[in-house]
């Protein structure tokens, strides 16, 4: 438990170097924006990509159980996330960020981290493999969560295309044809331009978080709600009901970790992207990312 707490901690020190940065003036405006284009179009696609470059592939009868889970697990999250922010969210302006902070955590970013602490290394494959779903519903359904106006959505077909969305591709031919041993002149570039995705992504949202007032740092009873169901609520509930079915149990206690993640960089970055406010996902982010030092070790009490 304390690696994890370790882990945790290291993460929002990142995020606090982005403040510190902004109120020197290295960072904010332009930068973010660009820098959000280049992890979300090259960094963060490699590092998908960069994950399933293993020394070695597991037992291929576990892939398309792991696929089977990590799909299934994101059919119930858009059902839960598209439903609950009506209840607690009052303005239909921003109901469509909660729905993206409901559904998807940050999986790439610091779920695999804590899966190794947690499980061990060998776990960061299956957590690949589970976080294919997330891969390929974040860029297909979050872009729709963060542009939805009024309750209004609009889906973007080119997302299907899109860089990160083609990486999930290349990842799962990659898995399904067993390929050990990828050159290292291929996997080591990938990797390195994918290790820019983490400090990149948590120096964004420090800086962004310094652009915003005290008071809205704090957030709102919404935030607070979404932060509950975020990290405890929901992933318990995904957890009793794999158990239910019969999931696996490494399996499901892996895939429990990977929702009980904190909200998705990518919200922050999809913001600055498509030009929405960004404060209440920044706030979201930064609240449960700090609440996810307490509350992922609590999960993990579940098995």
């Amino acid at each position: 438990m304390d690696n994890i707490i370790s882990q945790m901690v290291i993460l929002l020190l990142l995020v606090a170097a982005g403040f510190i940065t902004n109120k020197f003036g290295l960072t904010g405006g332009d930068f973010d924006r660009k820098l959000s284009n280049f992890i979300i179009n090259v960094s963060c696609p490699c590092l998908i990509v960069a994950s399933v470059m293993g020394d070695t592939v597991p037992d291929r009868g576990m892939i398309i159980p792991l696929l089977a889970v990590g799909f299934a697990t994101y059919i119930v999250l858009f059902g839960i996330s598209w439903l609950l922010p009506r209840y607690f969210v009052k303005r239909d302006d921003v109901r469509g960020m909660y729905s993206f902070m409901l559904m998807f955590g940050n999986v790439g970013f610091i779920g695999y981290p804590v899966v190794a602490s947690i499980f061990g290394h060998e776990a960061v494959f299956y957590a690949s493999l589970l976080n294919v779903p997330n891969t390929l519903f974040i860029f297909a359904v979050g872009t729709v969560f963060v542009l939805g106006q009024k309750g209004r959505m609009r889906f973007n077909t080119a997302t299907l295309y899109c860089p990160g969305m083609i990486a999930s591709y290349i990842s799962i031919i990659i898995v399904a044809m067993g390929w050990e041993q990828v050159p290292s002149v291929v996997s080591k570039p990938l990797r390195l331009l994918g290790n820019i995705t983490v400090p990149g992504a948590l120096l964004v949202i420090g800086s962004s978080m310094a652009q915003i007032g005290r008071h809205h740092v704090l957030g709102s009873p919404s935030t607070y709600v979404m932060a509950s169901l975020r990290l405890l609520a929901i992933p318990a509930a995904v957890f009793f009901l794999s158990l239910a079915v019969g999931v696996d149990d490494k399996i499901n206690a892996i895939n429990t970790v990977l929702i009980g993640m904190p909200v998705a960089s990518y919200g922050t970055m999809f913001c600055l992207k498509y030009g929405r406010d960004e404060t209440d996902m920044v706030r979201g982010t930064l609240i449960t990312t700090i609440l996810s030092v307490v509350t992922i070790p609590l999960l993990t009490l579940l098995f």
